[in-house]
């Protein structure tokens, strides 16, 4: 009996092992800073999961005798994305998520009532339609400035501009078509997106008209290594000189916030403001041998709506707060050497000026970074140092930051 017993025990076994050879198992490759990938036993699917964060330390001061140093510490990003296709290679998907606190902030009460909850950032299917053409669906950053279309675990210095914090589209619901055509070594790239103009995760319906944006991009001397366009620092030391331009107009249609991700504006009786807002952006990126060098020019205005004689927009564009629409012009230019060990000096220059006196701050912003890449962006420590001046106080503020990005 003992011997029978153990003669079955090992033919299961046996079964076991065979059954299981048989059965083809999934393809999980996992690689850091290409994070954890699956493909599908029979290809009907592929997945990619990935997360990032980032610990931000600040310091500043007023440039003041007798001013003190007001310091902090967040996890200024907490980041979880998914990204890969069904059934064919052609019919993409995105889902990212924020997680940290300083993410999913809310500008207003009115966002906090479950109108605008902040933990979606993307979320779209796209469909390769033809070899030069992309359709998307869903929420996505709409074609706006570079600068803001560049991913904030890309960025060369430690956090975005003034002038794209105050002047960027951010994202929106909606459907966008992306093209792609060649002539020779050139590249054109014509982007156009329809959204209802509200920004990312509302839920009700559309306030005020839709939102139209139009973008056009030109490579002369061709695309980019590795999409190089569209990341900080000439990590891939682009061994020729390239070059791309970006011309953006956009049309808010009845907006009604502030900026596309800012405060929802209302009147003394509780019903929100309703304007037209334009928003032209001119942008460039040049790269060489370590070398990168990136400016961006912003103008938002009213449509139809002139200031007066005080500087001020009309009692329809102004809140009962006695605020109004972030509208004027901004520049920004930055330049970066990155070194053959990793290490990059970058500086950067940002000017914001409004249009009137209802809506935020012209200020001069000067920065210097040193950043040390360890593995490109996926791990890398990123510190900066600023001097703003600011046109509402006589004295001048410097601020110390340093940043670790940590992304798989």
């Amino acid at each position: 009996m003992k011997a029978l017993r153990l003669l079955l025990i090992s033919a299961f076994l046996f079964m076991g092992v065979y059954l299981s050879a048989q059965v083809q198992q999934p393809t999980v490759n996992l690689k850091f800073g290409k994070g954890l990938s699956i493909l599908a036993t029979d290809s009907s699917m592929f997945l990619k999961m990935q997360f990032r964060m980032q610990s931000l330390f600040t310091s500043s001061r007023d440039l003041e005798e007798g001013s003190g140093w007001s310091t902090g510490y967040k996890i200024r990003r907490a980041r979880l994305k998914f990204s890969g296709w069904a059934v064919s290679p052609k019919l993409g998907y995105k889902v990212e998520m924020a997680l940290s606190n300083d993410d999913l902030k809310s500008k207003n009460d009115w966002d906090q009532s479950n109108k605008a909850p902040k933990i979606m950032l993307d979320a779209y299917v796209k469909w390769k339609a033809h070899k030069n053409l992309e359709i998307w669906a869903g929420q996505a950053k709409l074609p706006g400035n570079r600068e803001r279309l560049v991913s904030s675990q890309k960025l060369q210095l430690v956090d975005r501009s003034q002038v794209n914090s105050i002047f960027n589209l951010d994202r929106d619901m909606g459907i966008q078509f992306r093209g792609k055509l060649k002539s020779g070594n050139a590249v054109l790239k014509p982007i156009f997106a329809w959204s209802m103009g509200e920004g990312r995760n509302i839920t009700v319906g559309n306030i005020g008209g839709y939102n139209y944006s139009g973008r056009l991009e030109f490579l002369p001397f061709g695309e980019f290594k590795s999409k190089g366009d569209y990341f900080g620092a000439d990590l891939k030391r682009e061994p020729i000189p390239k070059l791309a331009i970006g011309v953006t107009y956009n049309l808010n249609d009845g907006a009604s916030r502030q900026k596309q991700s800012g405060k929802f504006l209302f009147d003394e009786d509780g019903n929100f403001l309703i304007n037209d807002i334009r928003t032209v952006f001119v942008d460039g990126v040049f790269k060489f041998k370590g070398f990168s060098l990136t400016g961006e020019y912003a103008h938002k205005s009213f449509v139809n709506i002139a200031v007066n004689a005080d500087g001020f927009p009309p009692s329809t564009a102004i809140d009962a707060n006695g605020e109004s629409y972030y509208t004027g012009q901004g520049i920004n230019f930055q330049a970066g050497y990155l070194t053959k060990n990793n290490w990059e000096v970058a500086t950067r220059f940002s000017s914001v000026k409004p249009d009137h006196g209802k809506g935020f701050t012209a200020l001069k912003e000067y920065t210097l970074g040193l950043s040390k890449y360890i593995v490109g962006h996926n791990l890398k420590v990123q510190s900066d140092v600023s001097l703003t001046d600011s046109a509402e106080t006589s004295t001048n503020n410097l601020r110390y930051r340093i940043q670790f990005e940590f992304g798989f």
